[in-house]
């Protein structure tokens, strides 16, 4: 009778621990879920640092002229009025690199 009983409850040990190592809820599906989620949090802190640095940007925009300003010459191109814009446009396949500088010797 006491062998019998042995028998069960290791056999219920052994069911137990396949549950608990492979069965649903198991350890490889709570560390898959922990991977997910510190995925998932730094994910959010980035955006987080987005998020902030967009709102720095629209208060300055709605705040600031010098922002408007700065971000009407770049994107849009605009000028004063009383400015002059000149336009520097290279020849195709001319070389990018800067001509070097002359020298004027001793003083």
């Amino acid at each position: 009778m006491v062998r019998w009983v042995a028998l069960v409850l290791i056999v219920l040990l052994i069911a137990l621990q396949m549950k608990l190592w492979h069965g649903n809820g198991g350890v490889r599906e709570v560390e898959t879920l922990r991977a997910a989620v510190k995925k998932q949090g730094e994910d959010n802190d980035r955006l987080q640092q987005r998020n902030q640095a967009l709102g720095a940007d629209v208060d300055d925009l709605k705040h600031g002229e010098q922002a408007v300003e700065a971000r009407a010459r770049a994107e849009l191109g605009l000028i004063k009025p009383g400015e002059t814009f000149y336009q520097v446009v290279e020849k195709p396949g001319a070389s990018q690199a800067p001509a070097p500088a002359a020298s004027t010797g001793g003083r």
